[in-house]
């Protein structure tokens, strides 16, 4: 082999997979088609994982039982590496499969991933419940972005050249992600938007980095405190929000930026602005969250009730 041979190989080798949680339900196919593209779009390696355990209270009857349920476990990550090969030709895939609880595998998985996808919830999901608890569990306490998909939401945005081929004749060019990002200045709120932008470069997209701002001072109460005006905080708040957009732009010239500073609460401007985005994604813990919160109010609440996929983003590690 080459020298050149081998700096390709090594190259490859130091690409980090895309990690999806699998379990046959219909989130979970939906996380896999996500997972499939985003692999295919970054060059990287797709690991399934499935997690398989005795969930009952009292101790399995023998280690036969146990091998039946990992054969049946294997089963099921079988049937998720068959299918992103069908969904994504040529694309490497791999398996992990362990015994545990989901959310626990998952996130040791999780360390040599560099993005997690996931269903919203699982086949042990309640019909009721819109994420389950190790959609939640995963952002909480990983340190990689974690993308939860729901299984009635649109798949991701086939950009040019996806399966190889450019737009179909009188058809004209495809259209590119629309991916929304709150912008609060936090640390987490920076990791967001440097993944908002990398994801929209990825897919031909654009970005729409959204600030919700919500001065108390227009409710009926008390008087404000003196020497404080509404004008004056606002404008500064809209400083700050352009500032930390301004900081990325550079690093990503090609993707085009909108910015919206919006006069309403965090949690309702990022569900608006998601109605028609194809990703919208947030930081794990934005400014104000109680530090006793694994997940902040207004990524809580992205998860349970946005439209679309959400991504949740981990402040940049030191």
């Amino acid at each position: 082999m080459s020298d050149h041979e081998q700096a390709l190989d090594q190259g490859r080798d130091q690409v980090r997979p895309v990690l999806v949680g699998y379990d046959g339900s219909p989130a979970g196919e939906a996380a896999l088609r996500w997972a499939v593209e985003e692999a295919r779009l970054r060059g990287a390696p797709l690991t399934v994982c499935h997690a398989w355990c005795w969930s009952y209270p009292f101790r399995p009857p023998d280690e036969k039982t146990l091998e039946v349920l990992r054969c049946l476990g294997a089963m099921v990550a079988d049937e998720g590496v068959r299918k992103a090969h069908s969904f994504a030709e040529g694309l490497e895939v791999r398996w992990h499969l362990k015994r545990g609880w989901p959310a626990a595998v998952l996130l040791e998985a999780s360390r040599d991933a560099d993005l997690v996808v996931l269903g919203s919830r699982g086949h042990a999901g309640f019909d009721d419940v819109m994420v389950g608890s190790t959609a939640v569990q995963v952002p909480a306490r990983g340190d990689r972005p974690v993308v939860v998909v729901r299984s009635a939401e649109r798949q991701p945005v086939e950009t040019r050249g996806s399966r190889g081929e450019g737009p179909s004749e009188g058809q004209g060019e495809r259209r590119g992600a629309r991916v929304v990002v709150g912008v609060d200045g936090s640390p987490a709120s920076e990791a967001a938007l440097g993944f908002a932008l990398a994801e929209a470069e990825l897919r031909d997209g654009r970005v729409e980095a959204v600030c919700g701002w919500w001065d108390p001072g227009v409710l009926p109460g008390p008087e404000r405190l003196p020497f404080v005006r509404p004008e004056t905080l606002r404008a500064e708040a809209i400083e700050r929000f352009e500032h930390a957009v301004a900081g990325w732009k550079a690093e990503h010239p090609k993707v085009p930026i909108e910015t919206r500073f919006v006069v309403e609460t965090p949690r309702r401007a990022l569900l608006d602005a998601a109605k028609d985005a194809d990703l919208l994604v947030v930081g794990s813990r934005g400014i104000g969250s109680s530090p006793k919160l694994l997940l902040g109010p207004v990524t809580q609440t992205a998860l349970h009730e946005a439209p679309c996929p959400v991504a949740v983003v981990p402040p940049a590690r030191p």
